[in-house]
């Protein structure tokens, strides 16, 4: 399974726009959304392409392709207007061997892991800034940033998952940073 992995879209069509081309270039099977899809929050900055119902229209046309989970800026509003699956606050994803902890992070993260085994990945959007990184027994932290709104001088950035291989990639597809299990 190829996964195209986004997160932090907050509403933004060119952003969206962008993860469905991208997802289409990278020939992914499924489009994995880490969480706050249409609305912008109050510490975020409105993205400069904001269009939320435009954003709902390219999500449902392409649902059978997402899988998401719940963000902190996700509601049950949200819900009403998206036709798959936005509220579970996390997923648990078995690829190549490799146990995936999907969540947003707002609630899980390094801080505050989930129960995890040694080996485990903890994979997060939520803070806006890309990382791999290793912490507590063996396991592993990714987070492919922000397609809309990175920060700490980030680019905006996805990543792709394929054969046990994390890819973070910015928007012209050159590779940032990658990990092999």
């Amino acid at each position: 399974m190829r996964l195209f992995i986004c997160s932090d879209i907050h509403g933004d069509l060119d952003s969206m726009e962008n993860a469905l081309r991208l997802a289409n270039e990278e020939n992914a099977d499924k489009i994995l959304i880490l969480g706050d899809l249409l609305y912008h929050g109050p510490r975020n900055d409105l993205p400069s392409t904001y269009a939320p119902k435009k954003v709902i229209e390219l999500l449902n046309k392409n649902k059978n392709m997402i899988l998401s989970v719940r963000g902190n800026c996700d509601t049950e509003v949200d819900q009403m207007v998206l036709e798959f699956p936005i509220l579970a606050d996390y997923a648990f994803l078995e690829l190549d061997g490799l146990t995936i902890f999907a969540t947003h992070g707002h609630h899980h993260n390094t801080e505050t892991p989930p129960p995890l085994k040694e080996g485990d990945i903890l994979l997060h959007g939520h803070t806006h800034v890309l990382k791999i990184e290793h912490f507590g027994k063996g396991n592993t932290y990714i987070n492919p940033g922000s397609i809309a709104l990175p920060k700490e001088s980030n680019p905006r950035t996805y990543a792709i998952y394929d054969s046990r291989k994390f890819t973070i990639k910015d928007l012209n597809k050159n590779i940032i940073k990658e990990i092999q299990f």
